[in-house]
C-alpha cells in the first residue's frame, strides 16, 4: 500500500469512527419493483405537515382489558368505517386474505379465516410461509405506528376516527414478518427503516401517504431521513 493510499485508509477509518459514516454509508440497492420514484416521494414530503420533534402525549393505553384505556378500540375490530369494515371478518384476516398468495381459508367462514398462505414480505423481500398454527410468524404492521399517531395528534381525535385509523387496510396495514414487526415497534423513520434497502422507497411512500391521508405530521428528523431515502429512489 502506498503512503497516499494509507493516508486515505486512515482518513476513512476516522470518518467511520467519529462521523458515524453517515456520508459514506449510502444505500446501493435499486428500489424494489413498484416503489414510488423520487418525484412522488418529494411531492408527498411537500404535502405533509412537519413539526420540530415527536411530542409525548399522555394517557396512551392500547390495551382493552378492564381498567385500560383501549384508545384505538379493540384490536382488529370489524366495527369501523375503515375499508373492509362491517364485512363480517376481522381486520387481521382481511389483511392476510388480501396480501398473501396461495391463500387457504377455513371452510364455513365465507373466505374469512386464513389457514395458510405465502407472504412476500414488503420490508425484506423474502417469501415467508404462513400457517395459522404459527400465526405469530406473520404479524400486521401499522406503517404509521399507533403510539406515534397518538403522540402526533390522534389523541385529540374521536374514538371512531382512531378505530378507523387502526383498521385501515387500504393505507396503514401491512402483513410483515413477525421479527421485523417486533424490531420496528413504535419507531418512526428517524429511527427505523426496512432491513433491506431496496424497500426503503416503498416504505417512505407508504408512511408519507398515511401521514397525508390522516393529516398527521412528521418530525424534522423523520423528514430528514425520508429526504435521504428519496434521493435514492430515481
Amino acid at each position: 500500500m502506498t503512503r497516499r493510499r494509507l493516508r486515505i485508509a486512515v482518513w476513512c477509518a476516522a470518518l467511520l469512527a467519529f462521523a458515524g459514516c453517515t456520508v459514506l454509508a449510502q444505500r446501493t440497492e435499486a428500489p424494489a419493483p413498484g416503489s414510488p420514484d423520487r418525484a412522488q416521494i418529494e411531492q408527498l414530503l411537500a404535502a405533509v405537515m412537519v413539526v420540530p420533534s415527536r411530542p409525548n402525549a399522555a394517557d396512551y393505553q392500547r390495551g382493552c382489558k378492564v381498567g385500560e384505556g383501549c384508545v384505538f378500540g379493540p384490536s382488529w375490530s370489524d366495527d369501523t368505517d375503515a375499508p373492509g369494515g362491517h364485512d363480517g371478518c376481522d381486520t387481521r384476516n382481511d389483511v392476510l386474505g388480501e396480501q398473501l398468495t396461495d391463500v387457504v381459508f377455513r371452510q364455513g367462514t365465507r373466505n374469512c379465516v386464513v389457514l395458510s398462505g405465502q407472504l412476500a414480505d414488503p420490508y425484506s423481500g423474502k417469501t415467508v410461509p404462513f400457517s395459522k398454527a404459527n400465526a405469530g410468524d406473520i404479524q400486521i404492521d401499522h406503517v404509521y405506528p399507533l403510539a406515534a399517531a397518538w403522540d402526533f395528534g390522534a389523541s385529540t381525535w374521536p374514538l371512531e376516527r382512531r378505530m378507523e385509523f387502526a383498521n385501515d387496510t387500504r393505507y396503514n396495514l401491512l402483513a410483515v414478518t413477525g421479527s421485523i414487526n417486533q424490531g420496528k415497534s413504535d419507531d418512526t423513520p428517524q429511527d427505523w427503516l426496512p432491513p433491506d434497502g431496496a424497500y426503503h422507497c416503498f416504505y417512505a411512500g407508504k408512511y408519507l401517504t398515511v401521514a397525508v391521508q390522516y393529516r398527521l405530521p412528521i418530525s424534522e428528523a423523520d423528514k430528514s431521513a425520508l429526504t435521504r431515502v428519496a434521493k435514492g429512489c430515481d
